[in-house]
């Protein structure tokens, strides 16, 4: 094997579709994504600030494009997928990192919000994979990386959707890799633990749990959106061609203390 940087970390030639790609973690996904040579489409609901985040890349050097994506649908989903490989030729990577919460009482958790929570979270991820892998089998390859949490691993009082949706993922990821291991298809998940993005921001805002966090977090501090992001590079890279059906816990000993 060629050990250079470039052989182990190139994406150069590659296509990779985010989803939740207009702002916050998808955004910073997909420039590192750029930034290793990939052609990054952004699938999200809001057509104006995909528009902005294409500008964005487009400003960092990155060639790419916008998919506005209900990631619940079947049908947008796949016109997302499709679309992309007709435009591009391919897709080499999906990374799904669209996801929503909800915080209540179990004995006053909306049936709504609770349904809203898992469309997004699981069945929007189990479409998308589905219809990636598709493409990906026709192809001969591809890596999927599926966004969990460490709430996936340990629940929390209040969280009757999140934690359980996420601990889905991690098993949907599982089940994927090992159908798929022998197509040569890759299908990992990554774990973060807190970051400073809008899914946090309730939780952050208030200086008793922020201290709580942590406190809670060996290293100290919260994740950066950049630890993250490189964490899901990797995996779709060279470097990580004999890894699949994983949760990288990217979480500064959260999962370990």
């Amino acid at each position: 094997m060629n050990y250079s940087l470039e052989s182990m970390y190139s994406l150069g030639g590659t296509v990779s579709i985010v989803t939740g790609g207009a702002g916050g973690l998808g955004f910073e996904t997909a420039a590192a994504l750029g930034a290793l040579g990939s052609t990054v489409v952004l699938a999200d609901l809001d057509e104006s600030r995909l528009d902005a985040a294409v500008s964005k890349l487009a400003a960092q050097g990155v060639e790419s494009s916008g998919c506005v994506c209900n990631i619940t649908k079947k049908a947008d989903a796949g016109r997302c997928i499709e679309d992309a490989a007709a435009r591009f030729g391919r897709v080499d990577n999906l990374i799904n990192c669209a996801g929503v919460s909800h915080l209540e009482p179990a004995e006053y958790f909306s049936e709504e919000k609770w349904d809203f929570v898992m469309s997004v979270n699981l069945k929007g991820t189990f479409l998308m994979c589905q219809q990636a892998g598709r493409v990906m089998l026709e192809q001969g390859g591809g890596r999927i990386v599926n966004f969990s949490s460490v709430r996936g691993l340990q629940g929390r009082a209040g969280d009757m959707a999140y934690s359980p949706s996420k601990g889905a993922v991690n098993m949907l990821t599982k089940s994927l890799a090992i159908e798929w291991a022998g197509r040569n298809i890759s299908v990992n998940a990554v774990a973060p633990t807190f970051a400073a993005t809008a899914i946090n921001e309730g939780i952050l805002a208030d200086d008793k749990q922020r201290e709580w966090v942590l406190g809670r977090i060996p290293k100290g501090r919260l994740a950066d959106l950049s630890d993250i992001a490189s964490a899901a590079a990797y995996l779709c890279s060279p470097c990580s061609s004999f890894i699949t059906g994983q949760v990288l816990y990217v979480d500064g000993g959260w999962t370990a203390a």
